[in-house]
C-alpha cells in the first residue's frame, strides 16, 4: 500500500539524516580502521567472520575501475543468508549504524561497491558447489550447484533458482545441463547475478528479451532493516521493483528466480561494415522493430584508427583482410560495425541461410564487407573471456578503466554522432577499447522497476558505451574526454540517462531519476533501508 506523507519525503530523510551527520562532525577517526562495537564482540557469531588483515582490506578497497579508493574497517565473509542479516540488523539497532556494501565481483567502475570506514561483504562467501536432485510437478532434475537449481512448473515454465552471489557463466553451464538458458545476458559473464540485476543487466539480447531485470520472476533479498523478505510483482511488489536496478539501495539480492527457455545449439554470427552513420542506424532501428527477422542479438561498435581492429571483447575479423578495413577508416575516419547472431539448431539448420540471406539482402552495409562465424552457443555468449584471459597473461586486465555508459534517444543520435563520434573522439585522439553503439525497445523495460532510461516518447533509445583501458598515468586525459562528451549532451540538451551511473550529488541524482521517479526511490529507501546502512559507494543518500 502507497504511503502518504503530510510533508516531503526528502525532509523527513533530512530530520533523520543530518543529526547522525552532526555527531560525527570531527569524529572521522573512529570510523577509519576501527570496527563497531557491536561487531568487536565475542558474543556474536559475526565477529569470527570479519576480516581486517591488509590484503583483504585492499582488495575490497578498489574495484575494476581501478580509479576510486575507498578502505573499509572490514571484509565480512558470510556463509548462510542468515549471516548477512545479523550483519544488517546489528547496524540498523545500532546507535551510530555502520555502512554496508555487497561486493559480488567487484566489477564496478568508480567505486559503487565499496564501503569506507564501513564493511564490505564478500559475497562468495556463499559460492559453495554440492550434489543433489530437486523435485517439482513430478519433474526431477539433477543439481550440481547448490546455489543454481532448475525448476519446471506447469504455469509459469521452466525456471532457476539462483544464489545472488553465483556467476551468469555457471547458472550458463547448469541450466545447459537440461537443455535450458535464460534468453538475456550482459556481454561479460563473470558477474555476479544480485550484481546484474542491481543495475539493469543489457547486452544484444535487450532489444528482443529486456533487460535482465525483465526475466525475474521471484527475488530474495535481506532489507536494510535486516529483515529477509520473499517479493514479486504480486508480492511485496515495491521491494519488488525498487530493487531491480534499485543499485544496492534497498537490500542485497540473496536469491532470483529467472525465467529459462530451450536453448539453442549453435549460432550464425555475423559483422556488417558501414561508412554512413544514418544507414547504420536505420538498419539497426529496421531490425529491431521487425517482428519478420527474428534475431536473437544485435549490437554496433564504431571503428576508429586509435583501436585495434579486433579488441580484447573478440578476434572476428580475419587477418588478411586488416588491412583493407584500416584503408576503409583511413578514407571515412569513423566506421560502424553492425554486428547481429541468429540461434538455431538441428531442427531450424536447414531453413537458417535463407533467412539470413533475406534478412541481410535488404541492409545498406559497404558492398563486400560482410563477415560470419559459425559458432557453439556458449562460445558465443563467453566470447569476451578469451580477450580477458589474454589482457591478464600480459598483465593489461587490473589497469584503470576510466569507462562512460549512456543511454541516448533516438531523436537525438545523430546530433550525438555529429558531436561526439566526429568531433570530440576524433580531436583528442586517445580512445582505446571498445565504443559500443546499439538500440534497445522501450516497450521491454518496466518504468516500476527501479532502472532508468531516457524520458521521452521515442519507442527506441541507444545504448553508447566508452569502454576504455587507460594506463595509471594517464587515465585522467580519458575522464576528461567523458567530462567534455556530458557537457556536450547537456550543452545540446540531450536528455540522456548514465547506465552505471555515477554522481557525486543528490541533486544530479534527482536529476537523473526525474521528479516521479526520484519520489518513488526516497519513498523505497525511507521504508527498506531508514537508516541509510546499504550501499554507501553510490553517494546517493551517503555523500561522504
Amino acid at each position: 500500500m502507497a504511503m502518504s506523507y503530510p510533508f516531503p519525503i526528502y525532509f523527513i530523510l533530512l530530520i533523520i539524516t543530518i543529526p547522525r551527520l552532526i555527531s560525527t562532525v570531527g569524529k572521522t577517526e573512529q570510523w577509519k580502521y576501527s570496527l563497531p562495537t557491536e561487531l568487536s564482540s565475542k558474543n556474536n557469531n559475526i565477529s569470527e567472520k570479519l576480516i581486517t588483515n591488509p590484503k583483504a582490506l585492499e582488495e575490497a578497497s578498489t574495484d575494476y575501475g581501478n580509479l576510486v579508493h575507498e578502505l573499509p574497517s572490514a571484509v565480512f565473509r558470510p556463509t548462510t543468508v542468515n549471516d548477512i542479516a545479523t550483519l544488517i540488523k546489528l547496524s540498523f539497532n545500532s546507535s551510530v549504524p555502520f555502512r554496508i556494501a555487497a561486493r559480488g565481483q567487484g566489477h564496478s567502475t568508480r567505486g559503487q561497491a565499496m564501503a569506507r570506514d564501513g564493511i564490505v561483504v564478500d559475497m562468495k562467501g556463499l559460492r559453495e558447489r554440492g550434489d543433489g536432485e530437486v523435485v517439482k510437478n513430478n519433474i526431477k532434475m539433477k543439481n550440481g550447484n547448490d546455489g543454481i537449481k532448475v525448476f519446471g512448473d506447469a504455469k509459469v515454465g521452466y525456471y532457476v533458482d539462483v544464489g545472488g552471489e553465483q556467476l551468469w557463466i555457471d547458472v550458463l553451464y547448469e541450466t545447459l545441463e537440461y537443455g535450458l538458458a535464460p534468453v538475456s545476458w550482459t556481454d561479460y559473464l563473470y558477474l555476479t547475478v544480485g550484481g546484474t540485476l542491481s543495475n539493469a543487466g543489457i547486452s544484444g539480447q535487450t532489444f528482443r528479451y529486456g533487460p535482465q531485470i525483465s526475466t525475474v520472476h521471484q527475488l530474495d533479498v535481506v532489507t536494510g532493516k535486516g529483515e529477509f523478505v520473499t517479493c514479486s510483482k504480486q508480492k511485496n511488489s515495491e521491494l519488488f521493483h525498487g530493487v531491480l536496478g534499485g543499485l544496492g539501495q534497498f537490500g542485497i539480492i540473496t536469491k532470483a528466480r529467472i525465467a529459462l527457455e530451450a536453448a539453442p545449439k549453435r549460432v550464425k554470427w555475423i559483422r556488417l561494415l558501414y561508412s554512413d552513420f544514418a544507414d547504420f542506424t536505420k538498419d539497426q532501428e529496421s531490425l529491431i522493430l521487425s517482428k519478420k527477422s527474428k534475431l536473437d542479438y544485435l549490437e554496433g561498435m564504431v571503428l576508429m584508427h586509435q583501436g585495434p581492429i579486433n579488441n580484447w571483447r573478440s578476434s572476428f575479423f580475419p587477418l588478411t583482410d586488416h588491412h583493407r578495413i584500416l584503408s576503409l577508416i583511413t578514407q571515412h575516419r569513423v566506421l560502424y560495425c553492425l554486428e547481429i547472431a541468429k540461434y538455431y539448431d538441428h531442427h531450424s539448420e536447414n531453413t537458417l541461410n535463407k533467412e539470413i540471406q533475406t534478412l541481410v539482402q535488404g541492409l545498406n552495409y559497404i558492398p563486400g564487407f560482410y563477415y560470419e562465424k559459425n559458432v557453439s552457443f556458449v562460445e558465443f555468449l563467453n566470447r569476451v573471456r578469451s580477450g580477458e584471459l589474454k589482457l591478464q597473461s600480459q598483465g593489461l586486465w587490473d589497469v584503470p578503466h576510466p569507462w562512460l555508459n549512456m543511454f541516448i534517444p533516438k531523436s537525438r543520435i545523430m546530433d550525438f554522432n555529429l558531436g561526439v563520434f566526429n568531433n570530440i573522439i576524433q580531436k583528442r585522439n586517445i580512445t582505446t577499447g571498445p565504443v559500443l553503439v546499439y538500440p534497445m525497445n522501450r516497450n521491454k523495460w518496466d518504468n516500476k522497476m527501479s532502472a532508468t532510461i531516457p524520458d521521452d516518447e521515442d519507442d527506441i533509445f541507444y545504448a553508447v558505451g566508452f569502454l576504455h583501458s587507460s594506463g595509471f598515468d594517464n587515465w585522467k586525459a580519458f575522464d576528461a574526454q567523458n567530462i567534455e562528451i556530458l557537457k556536450f549532451c547537456k550543452d545540446a540538451e540531450i536528455k540522456y540517462k548514465l547506465y552505471l551511473p555515477h554522481y557525486s550529488t543528490q541533486e544530479e541524482w534527482r536529476n537523473h531519476f526525474g521528479p516521479k521517479k526520484w519520489k518513488s526511490f526516497v519513498q523505497r529507501k525511507y521504508e527498506f533501508d531508514p537508516r541509510m546502512i546499504l550501499s554507501p559507494g553510490q553517494r546517493i543518500f551517503n555523500n561522504n
